[in-house]
């Protein structure tokens, strides 16, 4: 019954997403042919109709009505991640009472994320370089594209500064510190463990906590990640505009082109390898999370329907998928790596910087320590590669010019990266629980 509930909501999903998409590329179209024949101002009234971020100080008379219901829908996936995050994982390490089980389950569950971003940041590299030595990372032109100066930079060993909060309340503030509620929830759940009998009254608060969680999110997936997934689509592609995609199109076809490889190819190796379990079933039954993570661009919000497909879907017991996809979603971002590795490529040799092998071994491990504190969070991959950037030294206008483009263009990129973040997060938690020999191999066949 839950399998079959999970391929009518894929099919749900599917639909909802060619149609966002085909809408999407028809509105690209439309605002082509109205502003090349001069009917711009109408073109201006369709957007502030459907598609304004209505939050922007200058759209203050927009409707932006398709922004409204993907916000809304996006918003409340994301309510519930704090908690969700927090009570998922207390409640995984309280309840396991082995501490040696424990220590396994960690050690493999990072361990495995290691393996993965280091093979995606070589993968990169590899591709990156390719296509740097065929000449096709040309140097930017001066198109309509403003110079940001990316004040977003900073030393990317800052991320271990965030991993224990000075404020517990300011810890469950905001979704951008889950890296602290982590370790807050891992702190806790060894406190609960530890006290067992104790704790029993909290214990069972949490469980029913967790519950009103799964209620609550399996009602807005159900009800509104189709009619959300349209909206959030169609407004993404529709708008862009021809020209703020040309410049850096080698830049987007080699990153599309390399997540597409990666995720086809890598995911599949690493479970036939690492898990020895056949990897058909696994990519089947993950299309509808992929197909969430790019509709939404975000690991947050995908959460919980990607624990629900490991859990009820994969066989992966509810242990193992509390612990390592909250983890995952929080220090696991290979699609992430992916693109900022080659984003940094792009930037460096169209801005007049020589690319050597050290300066990219330079740039794969400060993707590394970036991605690993990469907000789960719509737009943030990029954002955070101006840490690279200023690590590496690539600050001259040709590269702040190169870094705004990519700004301005990597919605769509980011789409991808967050179905390759997801993805990545489900496959190690088949991998541990395999491992462990905790899950139900019936479910995971059929």
């Amino acid at each position: 019954m839950k399998t079959s509930n999970g391929k009518q909501l894929a099919k749900k999903m599917l639909i909802a997403m060619i149609c966002g998409l085909a809408c999407g590329f028809g509105c690209i179209m439309l605002r082509e042919h109205l502003v090349s024949s001069g009917q711009t101002d109408l073109w201006t009234k369709i957007n502030n109709l459907f598609f304004q971020d209505i939050t922007q100080p200058t759209a203050t008379k927009a409707v932006g009505i398709f922004y409204i219901v993907g916000q809304l829908f996006v918003n409340s996936l994301q309510l519930i991640i704090v908690p969700m995050v927090f009570v998922s994982i207390t409640l995984a390490i309280s309840t396991i009472t082995d501490t040696k089980k424990l220590g396994r389950i960690s050690t493999k569950t990072i361990l495995t994320f290691f393996i993965t971003t280091v093979c995606a940041l070589c993968f990169a590299g590899v591709v990156a370089s390719i296509v740097y030595r065929l000449g096709f990372f040309n140097a930017v032109g001066k198109a309509a594209v403003t110079i940001q100066q990316g004040s977003t930079g900073s030393n990317p060993l800052n991320i271990i500064l965030n991993i224990i909060p000075n404020n517990l309340i300011s810890a469950f503030s905001t979704n951008g510190n889950v890296l602290a509620i982590v370790f807050i929830a891992v702190a806790m759940g060894l406190a609960m463990n530890t006290l067992e009998e104790e704790t029993k009254t909290l214990k069972k608060l949490f469980e029913e906590v967790s519950k009103i969680i799964t209620l609550f999110l399996s009602f807005v997936v159900n009800k509104f990640a189709p009619i959300g997934i349209f909206c959030l689509l169609t407004r993404t592609f529709a708008i862009y505009g021809i020209d703020s995609l040309r410049p850096a199109l080698a830049y987007v076809v080699t990153v599309v082109i390399a997540l597409f490889i990666y995720l086809f190819l890598a995911y599949p190796i690493y479970l036939m390898s690492m898990a020895r379990v056949n990897p058909k079933p696994f990519m089947k039954k993950m299309v509808k999370v992929a197909l969430f993570g790019f509709s939404t661009s975000s690991s947050a919000a995908t959460l919980p329907i990607n624990k629900r497909t490991v859990t009820e879907e994969l066989g992966v017991n509810d242990q193992i998928a509390s612990f390592v996809l909250p983890l995952g979603m929080t220090i696991n971002m290979d699609g992430t790596a992916i693109m900022q590795v080659i984003a940094a490529m792009f930037i460096a040799a169209s801005s007049g910087y020589k690319v050597t092998f050290m300066s990219m071994a330079v740039i794969a491990v400060l993707a590394l320590i970036a991605s690993v504190g990469t907000p789960a969070a719509p737009g943030a991959g990029a954002v955070i590669l101006f840490t690279i950037l200023t690590g590496m030294g690539y600050t001259n206008d040709a590269a702040l010019l190169a870094y705004s483009l990519i700004l301005s263009i990597n919605r769509p990129i980011e789409m991808l990266v967050t179905s390759l973040n997801v993805v990545g997060d489900a496959s190690t938690s088949v991998i541990v629980a395999k491992k462990e020999n905790m899950i139900n191999q019936e479910v995971y066949k059929g």
